[in-house]
């Protein structure tokens, strides 16, 4: 096998150049019809008269749905194969988020929210473990967050999307929420379609790859799940009673109170400080993700570089409690926007270094299973955070005790990380004859 480093990164350049592309779009896709209700909800509470707190469940309960069929999902991607399963997720979640223009009552808005996440469950961690078929782990962190920067870009376009999308209130009898909720749920049908025909399983299939280029990325895999099983053979019930795994469930369950509270109530929190139309309240919500986006990437590859991933995990998870503490006291618009934009920087910040340790000492069925179970639990905290938000902001007509408890939560989840036990054999994957 070859061990020429420049024919090495072609390859894997080529594999992202092919992949990433696509997975990107899809969670861009994914990730603003799960939260583009926030941007609805500066007309539809008004509209059907849903408080604070009803919003706050509405949004949250889709996780739920979402932890109910995660590790089910995952295992039967494993079983089955990616592509159609993708393909399956992509298309039923499509339908119900074009479905989420009907909505008109609580109770509607609750089963519809619930349906998307049972729709959508298994879609971000069959992703990650399908990123495992492609890529070793020392260039995980990295590709991950090019995935998951999709989290940010969403915001950057979809925010600016969804305010100009308000603006058609009146349009062919529908409301605005409701041309939102239509526009922005068509493309997740079509790229379902996309997915069945160009996504192929694992590298043994890639006629895009040179026989050459084939064989060493294959053989550099086996390697890699060589070691850990070597290391770490974990059955499947192994890993999902092992302490690690579940340590970082809970690691990502303070991060992603931080990731959706931002999400689903951003929209609103710059519109109490702002006063704005909705249509700037798109283009400014944009910001904090611009900024989100562009710390991701940067991190994560600094992560890759140092072969570091819980001490960075863990300072972002400290500046992203620091930039909503100063949000909750800074109300002024410039420095509001500045510290939401700095809590954006630390939250999305911490996702491509968190998802690189489990990835590292996990395979096959028990990798399929353990990342279903961390995302799913850590999940639990997008029902959390909307819901605990909006009972607050009802309670106290401000988002100052919400983002203070969302702040504290964060810095629980940067102690926790750094309690996280270092595996010492993971080193020598970079060892590993190339």
């Amino acid at each position: 096998m070859t061990s020429d480093k420049t024919f090495q990164q072609k390859v894997l350049n080529k594999v992202s150049r092919r992949l990433i592309p696509l997975l990107f779009v899809l969670y861009v896709i994914a990730y603003l019809d799960r939260v583009n209700v926030g941007f609805a909800a500066l007309q539809m509470n008004q509209d059907l008269g849903f408080s604070s707190t009803v919003y706050g469940f509405g949004s949250g309960i889709f996780f739920l749905g979402y932890f109910l069929f995660e590790i089910p999902s995952n295992l039967i991607l494993e079983r089955i194969g990616a592509r159609v399963w993708i393909a399956r997720i992509v298309i039923t979640w499509g339908v119900i988020a074009v479905g989420m223009m009907f909505v008109k009552s609580p109770l509607s808005f609750y089963l519809l929210r619930f349906f998307l996440g049972i729709a959508e469950a298994g879609f971000f961690p069959g992703i990650i473990l399908y990123l495992t078929y492609w890529f070793p782990t020392i260039q995980r962190a990295k590709t991950i967050a090019s995935f998951m920067a999709a989290t940010a870009i969403a915001g950057v376009v979809g925010a600016p999307l969804s305010g100009l999308l308000l603006t058609l209130h009146g349009i062919a009898g529908l409301t605005g929420w409701q041309w939102l909720f239509l526009v922005e749920g068509l493309p997740a049908i079509v790229m379902g379609f996309v997915v069945l025909s160009y996504l192929c399983e694992r590298p043994e299939q890639a006629q895009w790859l040179e026989v050459e280029e084939r064989f060493w990325l294959q053989e550099r895999l086996r390697l890699e799940d060589e070691h850990k099983t070597s290391h770490n053979n974990y059955t499947l019930l192994q890993a999902l009673v092992n302490p690690k795994v579940w340590l970082l469930s809970l690691i990502y369950f303070t991060l992603v109170i931080g990731l959706y509270g931002i999400s689903f109530w951003l929209p609103q929190i710059i519109k109490s400080f702002s006063g704005l139309s909705d249509l700037w309240v798109g283009f400014t919500s944009a910001i904090p993700y611009l900024v989100g986006a562009l710390g991701m990437v940067f991190i994560s590859s600094h992560s890759d570089q140092t072969r570091e991933r819980r001490a960075h995990v863990a300072i972002c998870a400290f500046i992203g409690a620091f930039g909503l503490v100063l949000s909750a006291y800074f109300h002024q618009p410039v420095t509001a926007l500045a510290s939401l934009s700095l809590a954006a920087l630390g939250i999305w910040g911490a996702l491509g270094p968190f998802w690189a340790l489990p990835t590292a000492f996990l395979s096959g069925t028990a990798a399929a299973g353990s990342l279903a179970l961390i995302n799913s639990v850590g999940n639990l905290g997008g029902f959390v955070a909307p819901y605990i938000i909006g009972l607050v902001k009802d309670a106290t007509n401000s988002f100052t005790g919400g983002l203070l408890l969302m702040a504290a939560t964060l810095l629980v989840g940067g102690i926790l990380t750094l309690l996280v036990p270092h595996d010492s054999s993971l080193e020598r994957l970079d060892t590993l004859r190339s």
